[in-house]
């Protein structure tokens, strides 16, 4: 796609699997009791979506925290719905809730003090009673001392003392964390900065995102369906590829601001916004079969602004090659349409059979390594002054428009900072000039690259202030 050369991808025939190494606590219970709430003050931060509405939790969303120096992994989970199982994605939480469970070393049964005792929360305790690892039973919303003395009626549950807390104020946490971090293995904690790439899978609505998650991590981690905005949550997972870490993120499915629901939808699409603007590189699905929509171009521009690397996923080839010339005509169509990004690396692949999918971390790991390359001013400066011999730049009112010099001054977008006399007079098309002859003569496959002008001396002349580009 690139005419500006993406270069050759490296060729890793590895298997990626989970990479997750701390002792972990999985939080359950049935729907609508608070499990979000517990999670994201257990993790310090808004990971989870929160809201009244019971369901809003579908996936295992996973978060490591610290406790008195006790480091540990927190799932999130669904609401289990015990022995009244409803609704079109019952049946697949209940299975993710079951696969946390025999990851946890330890489980937390969330119920409301307020609601007392019910039914689906006797079915979820009598599955628990079975569990080998200690599981603790967690009375939330006591938002009052006499709430809080109305937890003991959980005892019923036959799963020892109950605690009370208040996940939304904050209260007793530190005696649920005490209780929770007593038995656990103390380890030492994963270093965040020893990741190779952060990794965003993005895309629109449908497009086979949670499908190419499961198949690069080889288990069924997130729900999969025909239903639109089946994700919601921005979840991340840990995996390991080739020897190099890699911190991989499952989104909701972006649509434009102006289609997008208030409410849950609104919170998906703005974490999904988020988890872009962190990441190394974002990997941009798009349903090849059903062809390049304007919606994709909408989340490819939206990767680009954010400064995020890019690799572009087409899915779906299995069904794209029963077609004779369909895959040319797709490759012809995204080259036609997505032309602000032909510096981005395209990969084929089948998420449903699994084919290709390690090629798209692959490509993501040699982003993320070209992104953060860095060029030495000398090198830089002979490819500027040979640009400007093969291309002058245009004149300004009479006057030759010089570049005197120019400097990489940032990585992770990549940066570069040029001093010329008369910089509001660059046309863009110079900019883009330059962009291209950085690409061409550096590398800096499957990148934006962001072009700052400043006048000759900033501190002193009247031609500063700069330009991004």
């Amino acid at each position: 796609m690139s005419d500006e050369g993406t270069g050759s991808l490296p060729q890793v025939d590895v298997r990626a699997v989970p990479g997750n190494v701390l002792p972990t606590v999985a939080i359950v219970g049935r729907p609508n009791v608070g499990k979000s709430t517990l999670f994201n003050r257990l993790v310090r931060r808004r990971q989870a979506i929160v809201r009244g509405e019971p369901g809003t939790t579908r996936d295992r969303n996973y978060a490591d925290t610290e406790w008195r120096g006790q480091h540990f992994s927190v799932i999130d989970t669904g609401g289990l719905l015990g022995e009244q199982l409803t609704g079109p994605f019952a049946t697949s939480v209940a299975e993710q809730v079951a696969q946390a469970m025999s990851e946890a070393d330890a489980i937390v049964l969330v119920v409301d003090v307020q609601a007392g005792p019910l039914p689906a929360d006797e079915d979820v305790a009598a599955l628990l009673r079975e569990a080998v690892q200690p599981v603790m039973v967690c009375a939330n919303k006591a938002d009052n001392d006499l709430l809080a003395a109305a937890a003991a009626q959980f005892f019923s549950l036959g799963l020892g003392e109950p605690v009370a807390i208040s996940a939304h104020h904050g209260r007793w946490i530190d005696d649920l964390l005490d209780r929770v971090t007593a038995n656990l293995a103390v380890t030492e904690p994963i270093d965040a900065d020893d990741v190779a790439c952060r990794l965003a899978i993005v895309g629109r609505p449908n497009v086979g995102k949670s499908s190419l998650v499961n198949a690069l991590l080889r288990d069924e981690r997130m729900i999969v369906s025909e239903v639109p905005g089946t994700t919601r949550d921005a979840v991340d997972t840990m995996l390991s590829f080739g020897g190099e870490r890699v911190s991989l993120v499952d989104t909701a499915g972006i649509r434009r601001p102006g289609r997008v629901a208030p409410g849950i939808e609104r919170a998906s699409v703005r974490r999904a916004g988020a988890a872009v603007r962190r990441a190394d590189v974002s990997a941009v699905v798009i349903d090849a079969f059903e062809g390049v929509t304007s919606q994709d171009l909408h989340v490819l521009g939206m990767a680009m602004d954010d400064g995020s690397g890019i690799v572009i996923v087409m899915n779906k080839s299995d069904l794209v090659d029963e077609q004779d010339g369909l895959r040319n005509s797709r490759e012809r169509q995204l080259a036609g349409r997505a032309r602000f990004v032909s510096w981005a690396p395209i990969v084929w692949i089948s998420a449903l059979n699994g084919e290709a999918v390690d090629s798209v971390v692959a490509a993501a790991l040699h982003v993320a390594e070209a992104r953060r390359q860095r060029i030495p001013t000398p090198r830089l400066n002979a490819m500027l002054r040979q640009a400007q011999v093969e291309r002058p730049p245009a004149t300004y009112r009479g006057k030759r428009i010089r570049f005197y010099y120019g400097v990489q001054t940032d990585f992770a977008p990549p940066t570069f900072t040029f001093f010329v006399n008369y910089p509001d007079a660059v046309h863009f098309s110079y900019e883009r000039f330059l962009m291209g002859r950085i690409r061409r003569t550096f590398g800096f496959d499957g990148t934006p690259l962001r072009c700052v002008l400043r006048g000759r001396d900033p501190a002193e002349s009247d031609d500063g202030g700069g330009r991004r580009g």
